[in-house]
């Protein structure tokens, strides 16, 4: 009869204190929904509006098999977790169990979880937010004239100037032009100015998982015959470059120099075709200076050989070529 008497003092204690256990770990999300909006972050919304609130950072970031998350409740520490996406792009979750999460993206997933622990009633009214701290599939390439070239991780939203210092920085032999083709296969260019911090900044765009990016080399223009130094010298004043600044690049002209009977050899899709420059008057500032496109050939004779070139270019082309292979100087 003492034992009977035992059990039932035990039954009705244990009646009592669940009700107010199952209380106390429901309050920080009860507490949460009836403060309102003043005990929340300011950043934080119902799920449908979040969902929407970042179109853009919604399309950049998705998940993927190896991804490393971290988990956040609001005001229910208890279930803050870091996971990894296993190979089959699922994720266990504390209390919930096993989820697919690989190829949704950031903010649909938080939803999905919340709509989880809503479900299954073990949340009011939750926030979740996930943070992807390593993305194991989603790098971005780094091609072209950078010092490391590679594929580096994204880790939350950068950058184009981000990537690109990640790669060591550019090359001497870097142009202005950076082709960024994105995962859908959509292509953008992008004109970065080195010599103009300002502009360089205003261009900088901000990269997606998987893009690819390729720095173009700098345009050459090559200086052959009477001159100092020949060779194939880099456009890189973002693609511009003069008659004056190649010949200033090919440390100048020599004395043996037939100034007067200069020329500009242009490459077209026909064929070659020549201009006369006069460089004693441009020398002089007699004449307006001549801007240069990629792949011209300055071509300054010696006195005596001034009719070098007369019928054909065929030696220029090679001198300028042979320059080019050996002495190309940015």
């Amino acid at each position: 009869m003492k034992w009977v008497n035992n059990s039932a003092i035990t039954v009705f204690i244990a009646r009592l204190v669940l009700p107010i256990a199952i209380a106390a770990l429901a309050a920080p999300a009860l507490l949460g929904q009836q403060a309102g909006v003043s005990t929340q972050p300011a950043s934080l919304t119902s799920a449908d509006s979040r969902a929407t609130l970042n179109p853009e950072m919604a399309a950049r970031l998705f998940i993927g098999p190896g991804d490393l998350l971290t988990i956040t409740v609001f005001n229910v520490p208890e279930l803050q977790q870091t996971v990894r996406v296993s190979d089959t792009g699922d994720v266990v979750f504390s209390l919930i169990g096993k989820m697919h999460l690989a190829g949704m993206t950031v903010a649909a997933a938080a939803v999905a979880l919340e709509d989880e622990y809503r479900n299954r009633k073990m949340l009011v009214d939750p926030h979740v937010t996930i943070l992807v701290t390593e993305y194991a599939t989603e790098g971005i390439s780094v091609l072209g004239e950078v010092a490391k070239p590679g594929v580096y991780p994204l880790l939350g939203p950068h950058s184009l100037l981000d990537f690109i210092s990640a790669a060591g920085g550019l090359t001497a032999s870097a142009g202005s032009t950076v082709s960024i083709r994105r995962r859908t296969g959509a292509e953008q260019v992008v004109q970065l100015d080195a010599n103009n911090p300002q502009k360089a900044l205003a261009q900088d765009i901000e990269l997606q998982p998987a893009d690819m990016v390729v720095v173009a080399r700098a345009a050459v223009v090559y200086v052959v015959g009477d001159v100092g130094r020949p060779g194939g010298f880099m456009m890189q004043n973002n693609g511009k470059l003069t008659v004056l600044q190649a010949i200033a690049l090919a440390s100048g002209v020599n004395k043996t120099a037939a100034l007067s009977h200069a020329k500009i050899i242009h490459r077209t899709p026909s064929g070659y075709v020549e201009a006369d420059i006069h460089l004693a008057r441009l020398l002089q500032g007699k004449s307006p200076d001549r801007a240069l496109a990629p792949e011209d050939i300055v071509f300054v004779p010696n006195s005596k050989l001034k009719s070098a070139v007369a019928g054909g270019f065929t030696s220029v082309v090679q001198a300028a070529t042979t320059a080019a292979i050996y002495t190309i100087r940015p």
